[in-house]
């Protein structure tokens, strides 16, 4: 579904991607791990074409997407829910998923969607009248979630969605993106709690200083020596 191909990024002067190549297969949950400042994040803003790139290529279902604007990839079915979950803080929930089906020609479908996203996130249902701002950190994050889903995403990237939550949160979390998956949504996630990101991937990449230095099965890399020791207290 997606094949990012030996890109390279720059901010400035700062040579923050180098030759940066993986894929994701149809139906799958890879995760990219690696510490603050590895890249991650531009990772998903370059494939998002919020970021420029300076070489390589990004193809989405076989084509080039290298040059293609955000928006219109969006209405092509790739979402990204971003790192520290920007919802429109005056709109309301209502609004906010709304907003995510902005680029949607099948709008008779908008309801029924709407109730799988609630389906998902019982809370947003109850808060749907009230402004997002008002919400907590878990669930903005929720919101900015079924905001991604309600643009019925074929691939749906999340910027660390554990960020800022509790444990029991993040276990509720991840457990929403695993059933989101089942029930057919292909996944990269960008994550820094290692142990979760890597139990729920079916592949993961390791990623240092710009470069993936590491790549295989989930839970392969959760037993590699190098990866426990950086990323998992072993």
């Amino acid at each position: 579904m997606l094949k990012v191909q030996e890109i390279d990024l720059y901010y400035g002067a700062i040579h923050t991607l180098r030759g940066i190549s993986f894929e994701v297969r149809k139906g799958e949950i890879v995760s990219l791990i690696g510490a603050n400042g590895a890249g991650k994040s531009s990772i998903l803003n370059a494939i998002s074409g919020l970021v420029p790139t300076s070489a390589g290529d990004i193809l989405f279902q076989d084509a080039s997407i290298r040059r293609t604007p955000a928006h219109l990839l969006a209405a092509r079915g790739l979402a990204q829910v971003p790192e520290g979950r920007r919802v429109f803080s005056r709109m309301t929930v209502l609004e906010n998923l709304e907003m995510g089906a902005f680029t949607r020609k099948d709008k008779s479908e908008l309801q029924s969607d709407m109730e799988k996203v609630f389906a998902h996130f019982p809370r947003l249902k109850e808060r749907r009248k009230q402004l997002a701002g008002t919400l907590s950190g878990g669930e903005q994050q929720m919101l900015a979630m079924g905001r991604g889903l309600m643009g019925r995403p074929k691939l749906l990237m999340m910027d660390e969605p554990s960020m800022g939550l509790s444990p029991m949160l993040v276990q509720e979390i991840f457990d929403i993106i695993r059933q989101i998956n089942q029930e057919g949504t292909t996944i990269l996630l960008v994550e820094q709690n290692a142990q979760m990101a890597l139990s729920l991937a079916q592949r993961a990449y390791v990623l240092e200083t710009g470069r993936i230095v590491k790549s295989g099965l989930g839970s392969e890399l959760l037993l590699d020596e190098d990866v426990q020791k950086a990323y998992l207290g072993g």
